[in-house]
């Protein structure tokens, strides 16, 4: 199964820069000549409102799959940075999707209390170690030179 993914990641294109009329036919008429093509995906636009039906709209860029690597480098070679529908695409291999962390969404691991609390731990050096010396040290030494300059 491993290997059926490794093939199918090189002989994905990511096709960026569309124009919005572009549709999955236009996408098949311009990257054929290249190879026989298995599959298209051109993810929809994100939508505002769930209960909304789709308008057709994209994000501007689709995956196109070949049959064959070779397939695939010879559409990167002839259609990077050319024009399809007035627009200049951005041609090139397409990267397998990386798996998001549980739970995180867009945010960085360690900007969740969660994680904080589960992999860090106070660093002896910091501020909160003068709670464990009952705060003394030379904050106390500086109040004691403060009463020597008043007498």
């Amino acid at each position: 199964m491993a290997n059926i993914d490794a093939a199918k990641a090189k002989s994905t294109v990511f096709v960026g820069g569309l124009a919005p009329e572009v549709d999955e036919n236009v996408l098949v008429e311009a990257f054929s000549p290249f190879g026989d093509i298995m599959e298209v995906q051109i993810p929809p636009a994100a939508e505002a409102y769930k209960d909304q039906p789709p308008d057709g709209r994209h994000r501007g860029f689709a995956f196109v799959t070949f049959g064959a690597p070779m397939d695939a480098q010879d559409a990167i070679d002839n259609m990077d940075m050319n024009e399809l529908r007035g627009k200049v695409l951005k041609v090139s291999l397409a990267r397998p999707q990386r798996a998001p962390v549980q739970g995180a969404g867009n945010r960085a691991v360690w900007e969740t209390e969660e994680w904080l609390r589960a992999n860090t731990k106070p660093h002896p050096e910091s501020s909160g170690s003068a709670a464990k010396t009952g705060g003394k040290g030379t904050a106390g030494e500086d109040q004691g030179d403060e009463d020597a300059m008043e007498e």
